[in-house]
């Protein structure tokens, strides 16, 4: 509790004057010297509401006094009220720039300083209440955010935990696919690192890139509800069943809006613009919304190419493979729809990365084969 009052005075009239004024309201220490005074603020510290301090004193003066609190960080903790007969403005400024809260000249009105004294104690303190209350929230908001952080970090590990097991639902469902989700993410993610270089203004991060390819996986989460009539069927879709087929893109999204609960923000949000858009074309002659240019999420352009890429590149059941340099030339060529130029631009780059990726992809896995 903040009740003491320290007088410093080398003239005892002085201080038994002031002591007289304040004693029934706090409890009184006093100082002969500068000196003295520094002690009692080391012994008292936080009980010490104001300093009364004179500047005429022999040996260590009111201004060493106060130079010494500013060293040693004390005129923070307590205000100190000068009370001095040196009434120069030269003097005033001296002790205020020092960090005085309030300069007295004797000979002074006693109600006056009463008053000076009750209200820097007040308002010193409401100050450290302040300080305390602002500390106290600091940590709380420290600890909350400390807490938040392990949620997502855990909700995000959920997400990526998530994502791996619809990935292999995925490939299970469809048996085409092989491990050709994985492939689409490594590919989103050469890709995407490309353009962050090159095209600043689609705002990509590290982190965002890493996202967008993991959310990748999620591209075809809707055919796990198309039939395996149509998902298997060894030739040429019929008009009908291509209707059908593209209805992966909407199915996908409400697999996706069934469990929004479990996903953080930017996982939901990156799969679901994947799983809707990833067909969309730069032209606007793609499906499902037949979005044009950058209207399409730059997630979704990004898979686009790594999903066409990787289908002409591997064997479907209505097609053999591509060679890299081959399906290299049928996106350039346009023969796969129109994609954003930037986004060519960035796969020429980084082709090279594209096709050693086809030579390390293992063999197809021989009991799908037989499968077909």
């Amino acid at each position: 509790m903040r009740d003491i009052v320290l007088v410093v005075d080398d003239v005892a009239l002085n201080r038994t004057i002031l002591s007289d004024m304040l004693k029934d309201e706090y409890r009184i220490v006093e100082a002969a010297d500068g000196m003295a005074a520094l002690e009692a603020m080391q012994r008292y510290g936080d009980e010490i509401a104001v300093v009364l301090l004179d500047l005429v004193m022999p040996e260590f003066d009111g201004f060493s006094v106060l130079e010494a609190m500013v060293e040693r960080r004390l005129i923070e903790h307590f205000p100190v009220l000068i009370i001095t007969g040196e009434n120069s403005y030269e003097a005033e400024a001296r002790c205020l720039s020092l960090g005085a809260a309030d300069f007295i000249k004797k000979p002074f009105n006693p109600a006056l300083v009463c008053h000076r004294v009750r209200n820097a104690a007040s308002l010193y303190t409401y100050k450290f209440r302040l300080e305390e209350q602002v500390a106290a929230q600091t940590v709380q908001l420290r600890e909350q955010a400390e807490a938040l952080r392990i949620s997502n970090r855990q909700l995000r590990e959920m997400n990526e935990r998530t994502i791996e097991l619809l990935s292999d639902v995925i490939e299970a469902r469809n048996l085409e696919s092989g491990t050709h989700v994985h492939r689409v993410r490594s590919y989103t993610r050469i890709l995407g690192r490309r353009l962050m270089e090159t095209c600043p203004e689609y705002g990509l991060t590290e982190e965002t890139v890493n996202i967008i390819a993991l959310a990748s996986s999620m591209h075809d989460v809707g055919k796990i509800m198309i039939s395996d009539a149509i998902l298997l069927k060894p030739g040429k879709l019929t008009e009908e069943e291509f209707e059908l087929m593209k209805r992966h893109t909407v199915l996908g999204c409400e697999v996706l809006a069934r469990t929004k609960y479990i996903w953080e923000a930017d996982y939901y949000e990156y799969c679901r613009q994947i799983c809707r858009h990833h067909h969309e074309k730069w032209d606007g002659r793609g499906y499902p919304d037949r979005l044009a240019g950058d209207d399409i999420p730059i997630s979704a352009q990004l898979v686009s190419i790594a999903d066409v890429y990787d289908a002409l590149t591997n064997e479907r059941v209505y097609k053999k493979a591509y060679s890299p340099e081959e399906a290299y030339r049928m996106i350039l060529g346009g023969e796969c729809g129109q994609f954003n130029p930037k986004l060519i631009g960035c796969f020429v780059d980084c082709h090279d990365e594209f096709a050693a990726q086809v030579a390390l992809a293992p063999a197809p896995d021989s009991s799908k084969e037989a499968l077909k």
